[in-house]
């Protein structure tokens, strides 16, 4: 059906003259003639009976009316539903228990009144994709992996730059450890089951092994964080890379510093260009500061990585 022919048979009916509705909707009168006639066909019913005052709502333009106006009111709210700023954000945060998820926790505490929508998508590709969509407005990625350049459309900034940690059980030979190295590293079973080929965290532990000749496993059967903590914590041999969020929490676990140089994971967040939601705006003002991520000295990431 034609919403500016129903629009139009809403001003008629509202004006009582097809010359006064014409006016409130800035177009001729044989327009509106013409838009009413349309609709009287698509109906298989007459609308409006002429008199002397005007036009007059038959008794079915008198029942139609109603339903008019209710398409009328959807369409407007249709419209607001994606007017910039009135939906909430999408963003990809990876995980619910990663450094992307606290940081835009970090966000909306800051920003209480902007609505969020977050999601977890598994893969920078699908990521991409989505953002590219328009299926979400922003995801944390690693950006820069070999092979996988951003579309010209696709815009990003590196937002912060998460050190890496050694996690090792109590009688692991690097338990009592201060500080470790990634020389230090070496000939130690690095064992990672949530690698999987093809996602950025792969290709930036592989960079990260072949800089510093690391032994990663990523054997599985990958069963989720909970039991490669617990495995790790009984284990003298296995020990793993994590950022400073608490997942060990409550495990018998050591966290230990890596350092000259330490290894950082480069987030970087992304976004469509013509996305003009206003809250993605204040999203990228938080994480930046109007600038970038500051860059710690003594670090490392991949020369893959955009800065």
């Amino acid at each position: 059906m034609d919403l500016k022919a129903v629009r139009t048979f809403v001003a008629v009916a509202d004006a009582g003259q097809f010359q006064e509705a014409a006016a409130v909707l800035a177009v001729t009168q044989q327009a509106v003639s013409k838009r009413i006639a349309a609709l009287e066909r698509d109906l298989g019913v007459r609308l409006f009976t002429r008199t002397a005052r005007g036009a007059e709502p038959t008794l079915d333009g008198r029942a139609f009316l109603p339903h008019a106006r209710a398409l009328l009111l959807a369409e407007e709210r249709a419209a607001a539903s994606v007017r910039p700023g009135r939906r909430a954000l999408r963003v990809d945060v990876i995980g619910p228990r990663v450094a992307p998820a606290v940081l835009l926790r970090g966000f909306h505490e800051a920003h209480p009144g902007v609505e969020l929508d977050v999601v977890t998508l598994f893969d920078a590709d699908s990521a991409v994709a989505a953002v590219r969509a328009g299926r979400v407005d922003a995801t944390f990625r690693a950006v820069g992996m070999p092979g996988r350049r951003l579309p010209e459309s696709l815009a990003s900034a590196r937002v912060l730059d998460e050190p890496l940690y050694l996690l090792t059980g109590p009688e692991h030979a690097l338990a009592d450890a201060e500080s470790v190295t990634p020389a230090e590293l070496a000939g130690h079973r690095i064992w990672m089951p949530s690698i999987v080929e093809g996602v950025e965290w792969a290709a930036y532990y592989a960079s990260l092994a072949a800089e510093f000749g690391l032994t990663i496993d990523s054997a599985g059967p990958n069963f989720g964080s909970a039991a490669m903590l617990e495995r790790i914590a009984g284990s003298p041999e296995l020990a793993t890379f994590m950022g400073e969020h608490p997942r060990h929490a409550g495990r018998d676990l050591r966290l230990i510093p890596i350092t000259d140089p330490t290894p950082v994971y480069p987030h970087s967040l992304i976004w469509d260009r013509a996305n003009a939601h206003p809250a993605l705006t204040a999203l990228r003002t938080h994480l930046t500061g109007g600038s970038g991520a500051p860059r710690p000295l003594g670090t490392w990431v991949p020369d893959w990585a955009v800065t």
